[in-house]
């Protein structure tokens, strides 16, 4: 069981349908288990959930809610995985995604952090086992110039078991 922080994004129904239809298609086992969402935190096994969910708390206190708009799809080599995956990456608010990022991997969570992988916040769309497929999605979907605006004002502590998550506490952003 890992714990992870996410961002579910308020976005227009529009908007959150056309991802849905992305996901639903090319990454059918995600789509069941969670809505569209970034990832602030690296899956950690090493933490007492009551002690994460504390830092998480104290390290958003302060932390207001911000927007950010999507417009492109970027390849990525999932680190876990031998797939290749489809990120929608933000334009707008990344520095607002990289610094709340850096916050919340302080303290008890530093050990935890990956250096070995780069945080690039985004939203998951697709995976493949063919990068070459996953170059075409990308294609695709940057070839329909797409601007699709949001907002990040909660964020979810989670556990994740690997085929089901659950939210285990949650904070609203000020």
């Amino acid at each position: 069981m890992s714990l992870l922080v996410l961002a579910y994004p308020v976005l227009s129904s529009t908007d959150y349908q056309w991802i849905q239809a992305i996901r639903a298609t090319h990454d059918p086992q995600y789509y069941k288990i969670i809505a569209p969402h970034f990832t602030l935190v690296f899956p950690v096994e090493t933490l007492a959930q009551e002690r994460f969910v504390a830092h998480i708390k104290q390290q958003t206190r302060c932390v207001h809610s911000f927007r950010f708009v999507l417009r492109c799809a970027v390849l990525n080599k999932d680190a876990f995985t031998a797939d290749t995956q489809v990120f929608l990456a933000p334009d707008e608010g990344y520095s607002q995604f990289v610094k709340l990022h850096d916050r919340l991997s302080l303290g008890p969570l530093a050990t935890a952090l990956r250096l070995d992988l780069p945080f690039i916040p985004h939203m998951g769309v697709a995976r493949a086992g063919d990068p070459h497929a996953c170059k075409c999605i990308a294609e695709t979907v940057n070839a329909q110039d797409c601007a699709i605006e949001g907002r990040v004002n909660t964020l979810d502590m989670v556990w994740y078991d690997g085929t089901r998550v659950e939210t285990v506490g949650q904070v609203h952003l000020g």
